[in-house]
């Protein structure tokens, strides 16, 4: 049987945080604000593996307002997410997320954010589908404000 999860997840910008993507710091002036290390792409992708396998969702998993979360790396809700996506008897076949950012431009650092996240969700590079694209100057994400992260994943038995 094969299932299919969405997830999406926006972080404000901030001066004094590092940027954090799919799990790999990026050289930018600016970082994710959040409780956790505010990596939206791992919180997007988390939603989407809880969803496609009908889970609570990450807030409710990881309360934002929980001491225990604060600082947190994403990988590890994304890591408790996996091990609930295999208690249900499936597991990753492809991932496919795209991120809105008017900034940095993500391109050189799909590479590194590819290995990364199918070490961590033990598929295949070529089962990790990266995009990005702006908002042409349009709300939050087109003004610089913050970046946007949506992420498909489908997972089977």
């Amino acid at each position: 049987m094969v299932r299919v999860g969405i997830g999406y997840d926006a972080h404000r910008l901030v001066d004094g945080r590092p940027l954090i993507l799919g799990g790999v710091r990026i050289d930018h002036p600016r970082g994710l604000e959040g409780h956790s290390d505010g990596d939206a792409l791992l919180h997007a992708l988390t939603d989407a593996l809880l969803g496609a396998v009908a889970a609570p969702d990450i807030g409710a998993l990881f309360p934002p307002g929980d001491a225990e979360w604060k600082g947190a790396e994403s990988r590890l809700f994304l890591e408790r997410a996996l091990v609930i996506v295999g208690e249900r008897g499936y597991r990753v076949s492809s991932i496919d997320v795209v991120v809105i950012a008017e900034a940095p431009k993500l391109a050189p650092h799909w590479p590194a954010i590819r290995e990364h996240l199918s070490k961590l969700l033990g598929i295949e590079p070529a089962a990790v589908g990266l995009k990005a694209t702006t908002a042409d100057g349009m709300g939050f994400t087109g003004r610089g404000e913050g970046i946007a992260v949506q992420a498909v994943v489908t997972v089977s038995t």
